[in-house]
């Protein structure tokens, strides 16, 4: 060979060799991965979807979905899955993982092999895949794009499995690999899978159920034909009707999630606000659970036709602990998302005991003290305000035990024109009911009956504070280590001498009856209200170390049917404070300094004589209503407000209307639609004719006294 020819071929070798060079970096580079992370990285950086609350021993009372883009569980260590469930994966999927570093080069010669003989694709072909290959799309999705299953993609996986075998234990591929692997529907990771499909634990899961979860990984989509078929070769089962059947079970999604209790979903909803955040709170689950039965019992029986929703709160009075909380128990709720615990709600005559605290505190009334119930109309901006009863009748001189255990409204109305509206809205602000943002002038003097709005847990701890000898102190639903000092809000006597009313058994029989359901075997002080069109029902009390409060109602804001506070809430109240006092039963207050007892009679009344608790220095052996010579002149009759309808099968002359006027009004008149009626003391009569009237009494000057408005049809 010359030496032209010899040096044309080293040029060609030459070439030849750079050529391969430059293929060889091309395909390097073509087919550079992705860097893959750490293991502590990938680790780290997990965030389960769900976040846990627990009750105050650890114990799990509800999880709460926060991130919505798919479903996993907490990082489950590779010792914590059942080792059946390791074996039956690598075997199905990876048959040489502990011994190959993340490509199987036998596996991938076989694959080869059969596409070239047969054309395969599918599971054979699948075997190619190593655990540390999935593992590594796992990690980048860039390395299994939807529809690119070319050469390069491939190359590039396979290299990225390299890498993490190089840089990671298997240990840690598998460990990653569990938690990674998506499932069916959105479930992601050993965790949320394992719960989701077959109602259990990883740690518990059955050769069974190891062989599904290995079967499910081809193609987590697949139908209970396909997935019994696969699982049973995965098994080596001789008979497969029992895989056969798990396999349909699992597909049909009726193992879902068996670990949530749902004890708690609106506190739940209420405290966890991030992804794996776990919250333990106060909540005791003994009690939690009595109040939940309760409750669930009481609207059952009570029927969805007359009410559909119901809370419950308890406090220990101590603490402020949250012992209890529920929102809401379902049934046929057709709002059962909302928190009926944190909705604010009209309160009806459950502010009044906070009324009464305020003027016995003051000195202004005494619980013997006499009001007056009967019809009275009160001048507002917005015209005149007519409070009524319960019952629509009244009463005449009762005491103030007797109007707060009895929750009559005209006595409430009349203590608050003694105290102030603006100073028992402070007052009610002060005890935590911050729903009331506006001035004592917006309430007006219905602010007496409970026309502001409040929520369950703020009635609950505005009762504690009775408990507590008039402090107040937040409620807790975490262990808190810096505890807010509690504030004296209430005098202590005076929260003493409301206590004794409210647990006043005798003292409320004309109102509901010897033995409600407000009476207990052992002392209780308890206070119902019903507020407007029978929207809200509740009933709040305490015992010497429990506060208990029960709202009953239609979420929804219709109205209840022939539901009142002693047949709607009263009941759960009842259940809930037998079973937190189950072998300990309540015991009676012990009198503070400031108080003293005195026996008193009360004449003119139809209270017999009793025991009486004052505060030192206003104590009274009796106490009589006011004699008629020394009341304010005002007309009782008719009542403002009143409608009235003629009887057409009556003559018109023998239907009169009887006017009476209280108080000493001798030279007093009468004016009937600016026309004179007559003295005022001389019994008259009107001969009613139909459109509206006014009727006012005037002073022997002139001067008006009162008014009323009635219609005549």
């Amino acid at each position: 060979m010359n030496s032209s020819r010899k040096r044309r071929l080293r040029d060609a070798l030459a070439w030849l060799a750079l050529a391969l060079l430059i293929l060889t970096t091309a395909a390097h580079l073509a087919t550079k991965p992705p860097a893959m992370p750490a293991f502590a990285a990938v680790r780290a950086d997990w965030q389960p979807s769900e976040a846990w609350l627990y009750d105050r021993d650890g114990q799990l009372l509800d999880s709460e979905r926060v991130d919505f883009e798919r479903r996993r569980l907490a990082w489950v260590p590779l010792e914590d899955i059942s080792p059946a469930v390791r074996t039956a994966v690598v075997q199905s999927e990876d048959q040489r993982f502990w011994s190959h570093g993340g490509v199987d080069w036998l596996a991938v010669a076989s694959a080869v092999r059969a596409r070239l003989t047969m054309g395969g694709t599918g599971d054979r072909s699948r075997g190619a895949s190593t655990l540390a290959m999935q593992l590594a799309a796992f990690l980048d999705p860039s390395l299994a794009q939807p529809g690119q299953r070319d050469w390069r993609t491939k190359l590039r996986q396979m290299r990225a499995a390299q890498q993490l075998a190089a840089d990671w234990s298997h240990e840690q591929m598998l460990e990653a690999y569990f938690n990674l692997l998506p499932l069916r529907g959105e479930a992601q990771g050993i965790g949320a899978g394992a719960q989701s499909l077959f109602g259990k634990t990883p740690a518990d899961m059955t050769d069974a159920d190891a062989a599904l979860f290995a079967g499910l990984l081809p193609n987590p989509a697949a139908g209970a034909e396909a997935l019994g078929r696969r699982a049973c070769r995965i098994a080596k089962a001789k008979d497969c009707s029992a895989i056969r059947a798990a396999a349909a079970t699992l597909v049909s999604g009726e193992q879902a999630t068996r670990f949530d209790p749902a004890l708690a979903p609106h506190l739940a909803v209420r405290l966890l606000d991030k992804p794996g955040k776990r919250v333990t709170t106060t909540i005791d689950r003994r009690i939690q659970t009595a109040a939940i039965v309760a409750l669930r019992r009481q609207l059952a029986g009570l029927g969805s036709d007359r009410v559909r929703d119901g809370a419950v709160v308890v406090l220990d009075n101590a603490t402020g602990e949250v012992l209890a909380y529920v929102g809401g128990v379902g049934l046929k709720s057709t709002a059962a998302s909302v928190d009926g615990a944190n909705a604010r709600r009209q309160a009806g005559s459950t502010l009044k005991p906070h009324l009464y605290a305020q003027v016995i505190e003051h000195g202004w009334l005494t619980a013997a003290s006499i009001l007056d119930d009967s019809p009275v109309q009160l001048d507002t901006a917005s015209g005149l305000y007519v409070p009524k009863n319960y019952d629509h009748s009244f009463k005449g001189p009762v005491s103030v035990r007797h109007a707060l255990a009895s929750s009559l409204n005209v006595p409430a109305v009349r203590a608050l024109v003694i105290d102030d509206v603006q100073q028992f809205r402070d007052r009610l602000w002060a005890l935590g009911y911050h729903g009331l943002v506006e001035d004592g002038e917006y309430y007006g003097f219905s602010l007496a009956l409970g026309s502001a709005e409040v929520s369950l847990v703020e009635q609950a701890n505005a009762f504690r504070t009775f408990a507590n000898r008039g402090r107040w102190s937040p409620v807790r639903f975490t262990a808190a280590r810096d505890a807010e000092a509690p504030r004296q809000i209430v005098a202590p006597a005076a929260a003493f001498i409301v206590g004794d009313i409210l647990a006043d058994a005798s003292a409320r029989t004309d109102a509901f009856g010897a033995d409600s359901a407000l009476r207990l075997p052992f002392w209780a002080a308890a206070k119902t209200g019903t507020s407007k069109a029978m929207r809200d029902n509740w009933c709040v009390g305490w015992s010497d170390r429990f506060t208990v409060a029960v709202w009953v109602g239609n979420l929804e804001g219709d109205s209840m049917r022939a539901v009142s506070g002693t047949s709607g809430a009263a009941p759960v109240w009842r259940d809930v404070m037998l079973a937190l006092h189950a072998g300990h039963p309540g015991k009676p207050p012990a009198m503070p300094t400031g108080v003293e007892a005195r026996q008193i009679a009360l004449p003119g009344t139809r209270e017999p004589p009793r025991r009486e608790y004052f505060l030192t220095g206003t104590a009274q052996s009796e106490m009589a209503a006011a004699p008629q010579a020394a009341r304010r002149p005002r007309i009782t009759s008719p009542v403002s407000g009143s409608v009235y309808a003629l009887d057409p099968d009556i003559p018109l002359g023998r239907q009169r209307l009887a006017v009476t006027v209280s108080g000493s009004v001798a030279g007093y008149r009468l004016i009937l639609d600016k026309q004179p009626l007559g003295d005022a003391d001389a019994g008259q009569q009107i001969l009613p004719r139909p459109g509206g009237h006014m009727l006012t009494l005037v002073d022997p000057g002139g001067r008006m006294i009162d008014r009323v408005r009635f219609t005549v049809r």
